[in-house]
């Protein structure tokens, strides 16, 4: 079988190579060359192989010349990456350049920024630096800014110290937005409107009154106007406070006695003494003969005596349509038209008139009506306990 093969392999070479005879004619001579079958296939192989080696060759440079030209094509975008990245990094330089030539921009000229910066801080707080809890509030931020690194350069001191000031009206605004809004709910628990006793417009003393412009208030502290912007809001709540504040320390907000509780309330209860029910215009607070009684708010005395019901009796006008009135009293320690400071004793708890025991009967009046007094007891116990 494989002799078949090999016999039919060798008739096709035969027929594709088929012996040829060259002659050749050269100086009258003729020569003869046999070309066989076995010599056209050595010439043929040759032939291929030669070709075969040349295209592994071409291939092979064409694969390099490929490699290179990715190669280069990387190379050269890295080269354009690093070129625009140090161009951006130009460009701001240049930037940073111009806007500190555009300003001056001199250590001096940061300094000077950073003092009416600090004027303004000054101007602002000046006015509320006697506020409860003020201290305790601002101490942190005030602590923190005394740290300044050791070596700094003057530059980074001033940044320090412009960083300090951002933290420091931050903390005095929050403070005085959280005072204000304690006082308005106490002004709420008492039945009172807080708008009524706050400024109608404006804020502290001085520039900041009017400055309701940002930019015009800028121009008056010489400061930049979003600096302005944080001082007027900081003002603003820092004013209301304030107002709060006062107007809180005129008002019935006080408790009558120490240490003693409370029996019957403000409204509608049965009668002790004829077992109906009655209106009661007071607030009953139970203790011993003798305890002390105080005002709880400042006021001119304006009635010491007997009235009806009431045994001996003091009333109070703070001004503004309040009116507080002290009865069933055992001793009476002021008289009529004397003025009187909050917390000051005027007299001692007994049980004069229509009573059934030592006790205080005590009324709130506002505008010439009865008012709930244990609203402004919790009123007063709330501003104590967030003071």
């Amino acid at each position: 079988m494989c002799m078949s093969r090999f016999s039919r392999l060798r008739r096709s070479l035969e027929e594709l190579f088929p012996e040829r005879h060259l002659y050749v004619r050269s100086g009258g001579e003729m020569r003869a060359f046999v070309l066989t079958t076995g010599k056209q296939l050595t010439f043929a192989s040759v032939l291929a192989v030669c070709a075969l080696w040349m295209g592994i060759c071409t291939a092979a440079m064409m694969v390099n010349a490929m490699a290179l030209s990715a190669t280069d094509q990387e190379i050269a975008r890295t080269q354009a990456k690093y070129e625009r990245w140090i161009a951006d990094r130009q460009a701001r330089l240049n930037s940073a350049v111009a806007q500190l030539n555009a300003a001056n921009g001199s250590v001096d000229d940061l300094a000077l920024t950073i003092e009416k910066r600090h004027a303004a801080l000054a101007m602002l707080l000046t006015d509320v630096k006697g506020a409860p809890g003020l201290s305790q509030a601002l101490a942190p931020t005030i602590q923190r800014a005394s740290h300044v690194p050791a070596g700094a350069s003057p530059m980074r001191r001033i940044e320090l110290v412009r960083a300090s000031q951002e933290r420091l009206i931050d903390a005095a605004d929050n403070f005085a937005k959280s005072r204000a809004d304690r006082l308005r709910l106490a002004f709420r628990l008492a039945g009172l409107t807080p708008t009524s006793y706050t400024p109608r417009g404006g804020s502290l003393g001085g520039p900041l009154i009017e400055a309701k412009d940002p930019r015009a208030l800028a121009a008056v502290l010489d400061v930049d106007e979003g600096f302005a912007v944080r001082i007027q809001h900081a003002a603003t709540n820092m004013s209301e406070a304030s107002a709060l504040a006062d107007a809180a320390g005129k008002l019935p907000f006080a408790r009558p006695t120490n240490h003693t509780g409370t029996s019957s309330g403000f409204g509608v209860r049965f009668d002790p003494f004829t077992r109906r029910p009655a209106f009661h215009s007071g607030l009953d607070f139970v203790g011993g003969f003798g305890v002390p009684i105080y005002t709880t708010a400042p006021g001119v005395v304006s009635f010491t005596g007997q009235r009806s019901g009431y045994g001996n009796t003091i009333e109070i006008d703070h001004g503004g349509g309040f009116k507080t009135r002290y009865a069933h009293l055992q001793a009476i320690g002021v008289t009529i038209g004397q003025r009187v400071a909050v917390g000051q004793r005027i007299g001692a708890m007994g049980s004069t008139g229509r009573s059934t025991g030592p006790h205080l009967h005590y009324e709130v009046w506002v505008n010439g009506r009865a008012q709930n007094p244990d609203r402004f007891v919790k009123a007063g116990d709330y501003v104590l306990q967030n003071s």
